[in-house]
């Protein structure tokens, strides 16, 4: 089976609900200076893209890169096929004129770039995540300690197995709508240490990471470019200390399993995407 048959029979497996790829792709207008910052998203993709481009020329002793133009912003092709008459940006020239050379390329990247640093970002996450749990322990605790008397009434001893039940292990899961009791003062104190501790867990349980970021209605741009090409097509997402790379064939694989969201990907419009629906997938 060639590669884009392969593509083609991971497409049939994949939710309409995300993108029904027998539907023609709606034509998209370009970006605003107002809307996008155009000029400082365009300098750091720049950016991404000469970084890739040089770590493969400067690096690689068996394929170049070239500029290629928008569908992928760069065609690694081994050095025997290197074209010098080309050179090493393609993207002006007509496509009637390079399209059987396009299909000599081993792979066709799309570069994008993230303004962070991942490890300290990665860290910061972390300690935030620690801190919290440290935190929802402590009030667990202080709640048990001081109010058992009160959780032990019919009406809200379900608060006390809540409580029993968090621990280390068991927070990431653990879901409850807190009480709002306010009749004594001491009720509305506990309600308050409930507050405290929902808060806690939330952000325990909240999914903060970095990831690779294609926008849905491209999916189907490359689809008919590997369609025509028949070449591998990868996505790279250049951060500021490091690089995370991931093949188109991975991330259709990946959305034809739903019972990986929210772990290993999520679905959602982005406002660093101009609000269009993005699949952002784990760096980790």
């Amino acid at each position: 089976m060639i590669y884009f048959e392969k593509i083609r029979e991971l497409t049939k497996l994949i939710p309409a609900s995300i993108v029904d790829f027998s539907i023609e792709r709606e034509r998209t207008s370009p970006p605003t200076q107002a809307s996008s910052n155009f000029i400082t998203n365009k300098e750091q993709g720049d950016w991404a893209e000469m970084l890739i481009f040089r770590a493969i020329n400067e690096t690689s002793k068996n394929y170049v890169a070239v500029r290629y133009g928008k569908s992928d912003d760069i065609i690694a092709v081994k050095k025997h096929d290197f074209n010098s008459d080309f050179g090493y940006d393609i993207s002006k020239i007509k496509h009637s004129e390079i399209d059987d050379y396009v299909k000599k390329a081993v792979a066709g990247l799309e570069i994008r770039s993230s303004a962070f640093l991942i490890d300290k970002y990665e860290n910061q996450m972390q300690k935030r995540t620690d801190l919290n749990l440290k935190k929802a322990l402590s009030v667990k605790k202080q709640i048990l300690l001081e109010y058992s008397d009160i959780l032990k009434e019919p009406k809200k001893n379900k608060y006390l197995e809540i409580l029993n039940g968090i621990n280390e292990n068991t927070i990431f899961a653990v879901s409850f709508i807190r009480p709002s009791w306010k009749s004594t003062e001491k009720l509305a104190k506990l309600s308050l240490l409930f507050k405290e501790l929902k808060d806690a867990i939330i952000i325990v349980q909240k999914r903060d990471y970095l990831s690779i970021t294609p926008k849905v209605e491209d999916l189907k741009v490359v689809h008919k470019w590997i369609e025509k090409f028949n070449v591998p097509h990868f996505y790279f997402q250049v951060f500021f200390d490091k690089s995370f790379g991931i093949s188109f064939q991975n991330i259709l694989s990946l959305i034809t399993e739903p019972e990986k969201e929210g772990e290993y990907y999520e679905i959602s419009e982005d406002i660093k995407n101009q609000n269009k629906t993005t699949i952002k997938i784990n760096t980790r």
